[in-house]
């Protein structure tokens, strides 16, 4: 009796399982393998172009021993205008290879490439990334390097501090034996 209407749910199951997956292989096709949306319009990219990408590690297995002689090969054949993306494991890298293009992503476009990645060690161990280190490109960051040059960098300030750093670098370093 049990075994019958396992049977019984048996095309229910496999629909609620292949459904999804027809989904994915549609969004996939349409908005990664043709380029399109599902209306037929032209989807615009705004990244630049990429060599075809593996799963989990990306395009780690394009580059070789050489990194910048794996770069610039890529570069060539896969960059547009200077600019191409790969993806190192799950990071997204962009790799800038004309004079053009790093005038424009150092000089026109900074304040977009300013702020590291957030990181979650950062957050947990720093107070939310507060701190000028790892604080994000914006306001607080600002004001944070202005009081940091001003009061803690200032030539006064190092000057007063210089006989406790040499006092420091004089110091032996305990010997550690690790065999």
């Amino acid at each position: 009796m049990a075994g019958l209407v396992m049977l019984e749910m048996l095309p229910r199951a496999w629909f609620l399982f292949l459904f999804p997956l027809f989904l994915l292989f549609r969004y996939y096709y349409c908005f990664t393998v043709n380029g399109k949306t599902g209306k037929g319009q032209q989807r615009e990219s705004r990244l630049p172009p990429s060599p075809p990408v593996l799963p989990i590690i990306g395009h780690l297995h394009l580059v070789g021993s050489l990194p910048h002689v794996s770069l610039r090969d890529l570069a060539a054949r896969h960059g547009c205008d200077g600019l191409m993306l790969l993806r190192l494991g799950a990071v997204p890298a962009l790799v800038v290879s004309s004079p053009r293009a790093a005038e424009a992503v150092l000089r026109t476009h900074d304040h977009v490439f300013a702020s590291r990645p957030r990181s979650m060690v950062a957050d947990i161990i720093l107070y939310g990334s507060s701190d000028i280190a790892f604080a994000p490109y914006g306001e607080h960051w600002r004001q944070a390097k202005k009081l940091l040059t001003n009061h803690v960098l200032s030539v006064k300030k190092v000057e007063s501090l210089r006989t406790v750093a040499m006092e420091e670098i004089e110091v032996p370093m305990p010997f550690i034996n690790f065999y």
